[in-house]
């Protein structure tokens, strides 16, 4: 297969079109990282308020130089961050939001390659609503008939924001109708999506249920725009007016079994739900320093990962189970003095990858 190389970099600055309205974006460590078919590891993030890709081939031991793929402004912070996906037949998909010139407002932005990444399209925006108003904090997944999916936070109205998503048929040329999912989402708090057993996209993402109780809501994504409805997905009754700026991780097992992690007042914690439906009992993740978890599932292994902070120093700490969360083994796997981002999985044939970007050691890499 074709690789991505630097000398495209030129080619599809060329292609893009800048954004001369948009206010400045300070430099962030906010990334996406998954492997592709053919093994080959992809990081998408932002330089200089950039989207940039970098590829490495040997499970990012390492990496080829960044490519910009867009001369636009890109947000990568925290839970506001690019996403990347692949279609079955090399396809590659990314999302990010691009700022507005007002304040707090910004549009989803979407562009793809069909030869394995040496060529990109040039982005255009994947909503049909076109107000100054935030459309931010996408989600992306491709389901198993090849559709691609987008979802994020949008306030086309002002009483209430909401979840939205749009569906591709087209591998990526081309999106359909803005399809609400439900009102009364947190604002700042990105969502996170994987694929349920019967191959549709999952989303999960925290909700305000009355009267302003920031749990976490799920629903199972449908092609035609017509989910079901929402199901609740976490029960701490966490009364707050304001917004946690901590999004939750999703994962299935092949046996079905869904796994979660979230984030409220009285911490970060971990679950599975079971085949009735009920959820285990919540794990705690840490301290009250503990934040920004991700996890992975592969046959009966479990990892979880999270951000820990002890006033000097920034560690992953993780959670790693080899009977399906029956048991755990806890571990330290990485940590700085730095700023860094938040730790990202990505799964290759059944091994489990750490991926993090720090200012200090730029992109660390640890099997699990």
């Amino acid at each position: 297969m074709m690789q991505l190389t630097a000398a495209l970099s030129g080619l599809l600055m060329a292609a893009a079109t800048a954004h001369p309205a948009a206010h400045k974006i300070k430099t962030q460590l906010g990334s996406s990282a998954a492997f592709d078919r053919h093994g080959v590891l992809w990081l998408v993030g932002a330089d200089d308020g950039k989207l940039v890709a970098r590829t490495s081939s040997d499970d990012g031991n390492s990496w080829r130089p960044a490519v910009i793929l867009s001369d636009e402004a890109a947000m990568a912070g925290g839970d506001e961050r690019p996403r990347i996906a692949f279609g079955p037949r090399d396809e590659v998909y990314i999302t990010y939001s691009r700022p507005l010139e007002k304040p707090w407002t910004s549009e989803i932005r979407f562009l793809r390659s069909e030869d394995g990444g040496v060529h990109f399209s040039a982005p255009y925006t994947v909503h049909h609503d076109h107000q100054i108003v935030t459309h931010g904090f996408a989600s992306l997944a491709v389901d198993t008939q090849g559709r691609v999916y987008v979802t994020w936070i949008d306030k086309r109205n002002a009483a209430s924001v909401a979840q939205y998503y749009a569906v591709s048929t087209d591998a990526g040329r081309s999106f359909g109708a803005d399809y609400k999912i439900a009102d009364h989402s947190c604002e700042c708090c990105r969502s996170a999506i994987a694929l349920a057993p019967d191959g549709r996209p999952a989303l999960m993402w925290r909700h305000v249920f009355e009267p302003n109780i920031r749990d976490h809501a799920i629903v199972t994504l449908a092609a035609d725009g017509r989910p079901a409805p929402p199901e609740r997905a976490s029960f701490d009754h966490w009364a707050i007016d304001a917004c946690p700026h901590q999004g939750p991780a999703l994962a299935y097992g092949e046996d079905g079994r869904r796994h979660q992690t979230w984030f409220t007042g009285d911490g970060l914690f971990y679950a599975s739900r079971r085949q009735d439906g009920t959820l285990t009992m919540p794990l705690r993740l840490g301290d009250e320093q503990a934040s920004n978890a991700d996890i992975a599932v592969s046959g009966q292994r479990v990892e979880v990962v999270w951000k820990a902070f002890d006033g000097k120093v920034t560690a992953i700490k993780a959670l790693s189970s080899r009977d399906g969360g029956a048991s755990w083994q806890a571990r330290t796997l990485a940590a700085t003095d730095g700023g860094s981002d938040q730790p990202r999985l990505a799964r290759k044939d059944g091994r489990i990858f750490l991926i993090w970007r720090t200012d200090r050691n730029d992109i660390t890499t640890v099997e699990l």
